[in-house]
């Protein structure tokens, strides 16, 4: 019987470059000259630094294409909102998304029975889930509809025939 895997998952490898190449541009523009900007990279978030909102919105936008570049999606991001860091300075961080919660794979499940796919059953298994049905297509349908639908960056992996 057909079934494939849906994950959530970053290459933090990835995640790595795109924040030292923002680094990197952040130090060669002119306006963040002279200024407290910085990012940092812990293992499950990114932290932003900036001198005025101004600066915190061009390091956004830096980091955000950067992530585009190396191909990894923006709703694996969960920014959270800006707070004060001292003086005028402001911080952000940002989560990094890995594994699929098990309320966010209720709702997958909940959204796979809902299109009544003749014998297609979907599992939660830790921080994936388990999609097996007796027509390749009708697992390609559930692909195409999560994509539409979930508000998460996911990944279709282990399809086996």
């Amino acid at each position: 019987m057909p079934s494939f895997d849906v994950v959530s998952e970053v290459d933090m490898h990835e995640v790595d470059n795109a924040v030292n190449q923002a680094k990197k541009e952040v130090g060669t523009r002119y306006d963040f000259r002279g200024s407290n900007s910085k990012i940092e990279l812990d293992d499950t978030a990114i932290t932003l630094h900036a001198d005025d909102n101004m600066k915190l919105k061009a390091l956004n936008q830096i980091l955000g294409e950067k992530m585009a570049k190396r191909g990894i999606g923006l709703k694996s991001l969960k920014f959270s909102d800006p707070e004060k860091a001292g003086g005028d300075s402001l911080k952000q961080k940002i989560e990094i998304l890995q594994g699929i919660k098990t309320e966010d794979g209720k709702k997958i499940v909940k959204l796979i029975k809902e299109q009544k796919l003749k014998k297609v059953q979907a599992q939660i298994q830790e921080e994936q889930v388990r999609v097996s049905g007796p027509k390749r297509d009708d697992l390609q349908n559930v692909m195409v509809m999560l994509k539409e639908k979930v508000d998460l960056e996911l990944q279709f992996t282990n399809f086996r025939d």
